[in-house]
């Protein structure tokens, strides 16, 4: 039984680690100051005695005796991560270097989820692990950016000072169940559009393309690399590598629910993406690792879950 910090662990992503570490038999501490996690997602999880939650921002220290640490603190939707930008960069910088100095400590290895959103509005396409990115360093999306950025350099100089065993993953757009209705990413916003029968709104034309991983994929993705031989560190893009334009998913959640909504169009927000899609060789070759699920399967299993909560 290996003790396991989740920071973020409340949140979407963070609380299906939680339920498939117990799963596989870990004592699981979950930190999180609860800003865009929620109790909720975590609930079912409450009476398990192998489950700790704690109320913590990582901003500020945190003193647990661990043997492996899944840093996945930080707002990750455009909505919530602007809405307090230098409080964003603060969680990803000061959050990456409590959680390296706590892994140093206590001799645990440490695995950052970091973002597809390093590579920026991509000039190479599709985005391979070597790729440096085309970031803007001082647009509305670069709190999360080049926090995220900073986040994966402060990794590899502890693992270069350190030699400390870090883990670094580049995680494509994910969805499924426990996806914040409210969060503005766009398989969620889809889908609560048209559940409600209102327009859904597709900002620009409809042609920039995402690639959209089911969040049990995601997962096994990053169970894995955790538990990869230690020499390789990643960065490592998890992410399901087929592509889609926003038109088409739009189209897709019309159908699936049955809904009478409208497609409308808005402006496109600076900085956004125009494509987005994952090599997943490092992956494939080192973790044994590619999703399974389909878009259309993985839809129907986050609607239902949008049915039951709306």
């Amino acid at each position: 039984m290996n003790r396991v910090l989740v920071t973020g662990g409340a949140g979407f992503l963070g609380s299906h680690l939680c339920e498939r570490l117990l799963q596989d038999g870990n004592d699981v501490i979950c930190a999180d100051n609860l800003f865009t996690g929620s109790k909720d997602n975590i609930r079912h999880l409450m009476a398990n005695p192998y489950f700790e939650f704690i109320r913590h921002d990582i901003t500020e220290p945190l003193y647990v005796e661990v043997d492996q640490i899944y840093n996945l603190a930080c707002p990750a939707s455009p909505v919530h991560y602007q809405a307090n930008p230098v409080k964003t960069t603060k969680t990803s910088v000061y959050g990456a270097l409590n959680m390296l100095g706590l892994a140093k400590r206590v001799g645990a290895r440490i695995l950052q989820a970091s973002t597809s959103e390093v590579y920026g509005d991509p000039e190479v396409h599709p985005q391979p692990e070597s790729y440096r990115g085309c970031v803007n360093p001082i647009g509305i999306r670069s709190c999360y950016d080049e926090g995220k950025r900073v986040a994966e350099t402060l990794f590899f100089d502890y693992h270069r000072m350190h030699d400390l065993e870090i883990k670094v993953m580049r995680i494509f757009n994910t969805y499924g169940p426990r996806m914040n209705p409210h969060d503005g990413r766009v398989v969620s916003n889809f889908i609560v559009q048209a559940l409600k029968n209102e327009d859904i709104t597709i900002y620009g034309d409809g042609s920039q393309t995402r690639s959209f991983c089911y969040v049990d994929d995601l997962i096994e993705g990053m169970v894995r690399l955790m538990a990869s031989p230690a020499d390789f560190t990643g960065p490592c893009n998890i992410g399901n590598p087929g592509e889609f334009t926003i038109l088409e998913l739009a189209k897709k959640v019309i159908e699936l629910t049955g809904s009478s909504s409208q497609i409308v169009y808005q402006p496109l927000p600076a900085d956004d993406p125009l494509q987005r899609k994952p090599v997943i060789d490092l992956a494939r070759k080192h973790l044994d690792w590619e999703p399974h699920i389909a878009l259309d399967e993985g839809l129907k299993k986050t609607i239902e879950y949008f049915k039951r909560i709306l």
